[in-house]
């Protein structure tokens, strides 16, 4: 147990306030610095949202402190993925074997204002609103933060960056050598649209994931509370198409007639949205160690930010929460001790979501339309109906199991390898059934 007030969590966005309430239930005295004024006043930044997938994962996390029905009932679920052809035709495709299963579309906003009033209403928990990380020791756990009433110094015994891909405490442990990053960064971008209620209703259906695959590019769209949709371009960031290539109102609208054709009818603002909203990077950020001196370490986004193409972002960094708590009852609430093991523990999940992500791009991007994609999800499907508990795939392990990402890679490895040499055999079975009814 740290000394009162001693846990410094620096950011207050979903991590960090999820990471709050659970220390808190712990006992510990936590002081939660966030850079930006209190959300639940000004609103979500503009453009940024890319609304969530919440899977069992997070479901689990969020389950463990009671907030699981608090968040869910804002949630709407999705139970596949419908796919737009370029000529209209729509292709629902279900995520799981008995089309009951669903990943549940909420915004990042209206997540993030739940989990803030959880640990507000905690008394172990104090919330300070605009104060920006300026400096961290992380042999002393001193803190500079700039503040509306100017420079402010403080001090914890411990401090967990949870501040996101764009690191602040990431950034301080690189200043003083206690870690090193790698940033790769895809040459795609996106840019959020947005879909109104038509008539007070949905304009698509609200119980899919809505995806536009267009190979050089890729639209997305997720249905929210209030019957519209956040509709999400991936697009290349330069080049003769791409986000810099339409210059002008009559250049969007062309692009999207000839691409988007039905969706075109749906963008009342397209223009304007297309105009003004920003261009958000794509990204995986990969840093080692994540703790220094015993004292700090990173959390979520700040230590290993993916790309968002498996909806898994927010997922992984709830189970990080949950991991990060077993490290403490491991090791009888010794910090020096419990962070090095959660970067032990959790390093190899990390890699393994973040390769997965990327290739879930290509996925999404390329395939889903394509009808040796949709065979081989058939097949799966037939599998796990046939085969219950011993074969699932890799989206039904990643998204509604809390299997170690690492083990879904190695079980799905497996399966595959098996899956492989039982086809061979059998069309070698065949083969000598054949020889020998020509020979007889």
């Amino acid at each position: 147990m740290t000394a009162s007030g001693d846990v410094a969590i620096v950011g207050a966005g979903l991590t960090g306030c999820l990471l709050a309430g659970y220390l808190a239930r712990r006992g510990e005295r936590v002081v939660l610095y966030e850079r930006r004024p209190d959300p639940r006043l000004t609103g979500a930044e503009r453009g940024r949202s890319i609304n969530l997938a919440l899977s069992e994962r997070g479901i689990d996390a969020l389950r463990r402190v009671g907030l699981d029905g608090k968040v869910l009932a804002d949630a709407l679920p999705m139970r596949g993925r419908m796919v737009h052809s370029a000529d209209g035709v729509l292709d629902f495709q279900p995520y799981s074997a008995d089309g009951r299963r669903a990943i549940n579309s909420i915004g990042r906003g209206a997540l993030n204002n739940v989990l803030l009033d959880a640990a507000q209403a905690l008394p172990e928990v104090e919330v300070r609103f605009e104060h920006r990380l300026t400096g961290l020791d992380p042999a002393t756990g001193a803190l500079t933060f700039d503040t509306p009433d100017g420079p402010l110094r403080a001090g914890a015994a411990v401090v967990l960056g949870a501040d996101g891909a764009g690191s602040a405490v990431r950034g301080e442990l690189l200043r003083h050598a206690a870690t090193a990053e790698t940033l790769d960064f895809l040459d795609y971008g996106y840019k959020e649209l947005t879909i109104p209620a038509v008539g007070g209703e949905f304009a698509l259906d609200p119980g899919a994931l809505h995806i536009w695959p267009r190979g050089r590019s890729m639209m997305i769209a997720l249905p929210n509370p209030d019957r519209s949709f956040t509709c999400t371009l991936f697009w290349p960031t330069s080049g003769t198409e791409s986000f810099a290539s339409l210059s002008s109102p009559a250049a969007v609208e062309r692009y999207f007639t000839a691409h988007y054709p039905d969706v075109v009818p749906l963008l009342p603002h397209l223009v304007t949205e297309y105009r003004e909203n920003p261009v958000g990077l794509l990204g995986t950020v990969r840093c080692a160690p994540w703790h220094a001196s015993g004292r700090v370490c990173l959390i979520g986004d700040a230590a290993h930010a993916i790309v968002p193409f498996y909806g898994q972002g927010a997922n992984c960094a709830f189970e990080d929460v949950v991991v990060l708590e077993r490290c403490l009852d491991d090791t009888g609430g010794d910090w020096s001790a419990a962070l090095p093991l959660f970067d032990r523990e959790r390093r190899a999940d990390t890699e393994a979501i973040a390769e997965m992500a990327l290739a879930n791009f290509v996925e999404m991007r390329d395939k889903v339309a394509s009808p040796l994609f949709k065979l081989g999800k058939r097949v799966e499907h037939a599998l796990e109906r046939a085969l219950p508990g011993r074969y699932a795939s890799r989206y039904e392990l990643v998204s509604f199991s809390t299997v170690p990402y690492s083990a879904v890679c190695r079980r799905v490895h497996t399966q595959h390898r098996l899956l492989g040499a039982a086809v061979a055999g059998a069309l070698g079975l065949a083969g000598a059934v054949t020889a020998l009814r020509r020979r007889s």
